[in-house]
């Protein structure tokens, strides 16, 4: 258990490292990487990518993770076409985890909004799986030798909601694979989202259901109606329910803005301080 406020950092392009890059080391907060879940990087140049943010981030130390790819690629591919796309995006996106030093990588959860009404629709018939059970199938095909890779790197991928309404869903996946390499993210604006609109439960609920598999969180605000990626203490998530539960997790989660402008973070960031939330 951490007592507040709690230590933040941010989810940044390259491009935005240099401005931030002093508030980074001075403090050396969490910094995830998001260049890499663009398939025009991962099909790029991608090493100069990485080299340039090398050299901006000289001197740091906190904890490091990148986003990894999800354009058009759910983790529960079925075409045995497309399959193979999503593992070499993967294995690409790791080499740059790698490169960077970074020691997490976020992937989107694959549950859908229409998953949370038809999965009951289709039950287990004689030793067919039911739609639930083949999502998990098809994820551990799909994730298997991206995990293979994270584990011999020291990475651990975590999976974030997107859609989820049932928060135990994407426990459950994570649990299922029995590897450290595979964790939780909560993106909080994605939460309440999915609480406002199709009636998931509130954000402090996500994080307390995820307890100990919680290892990222992305914190964003917004209205429960759409993805806002606003600066917290905009939109209408309760930030202190929010923080509490976070805090009372007996681990510490890397926790990172992940704002639609990154020019937005020192009104988030004086939000908090004044909420006696996080420094």
């Amino acid at each position: 258990m951490a007592e507040l406020p709690l230590s933040i950092g941010a989810a940044l392009n390259v491009a935005d490292l240099p401005a931030y890059r002093n508030w980074l080391i001075e403090g050396q907060r969490d910094l995830e990487i998001q260049d890499f879940c663009a398939p025009e990087v991962l099909l790029g140049n991608w090493q100069d990518l990485v080299a340039h943010a090398c050299i901006q981030l000289e001197g740091f130390e906190g904890r490091l993770g990148i986003h990894g790819p999800f354009y058009d690629l759910p983790l529960d591919i079925k075409d045995p076409e497309l399959a193979p796309l999503l593992a070499r995006r993967m294995a690409t996106a790791l080499d740059a985890a790698a490169a960077l030093g970074a020691t997490q990588m976020v992937l989107h959860s694959p549950y859908r909004t229409w998953d949370w009404y038809n999965f009951g629709n289709n039950p287990r018939l004689g030793n067919e799986p039911s739609s639930a059970e083949a999502t998990i199938e098809r994820v551990h095909k799909n994730l298997r030798s991206a995990l293979t890779r994270a584990e011999a790197e020291g990475i651990t991928l975590v999976i974030e909601n997107i859609e989820d309404i049932d928060p135990s869903w994407r426990r459950d996946l994570a649990n299922s694979f029995g590897s450290g390499a595979i964790r939780l993210s909560i993106d909080t604006g994605h939460a309440h989202y999915a609480h406002g609109a199709t009636g998931a439960p509130p954000v402090d609920y996500f994080v307390s259901d995820a307890g100990e598999m919680l290892a990222h969180v992305h914190l964003q605000d917004a209205d429960g109606f759409a993805d806002r990626h606003w600066p917290l203490g905009r939109g209408t998530v309760n930030w202190h329910a929010v923080f509490r539960a976070i805090a009372a997790l007996p681990q510490r989660p890397h926790l990172v803005l992940e704002l639609r402008y990154a020019a937005d973070i020192p009104a988030a960031m004086a939000y908090l301080s004044r909420e006696g939330l996080a420094c």
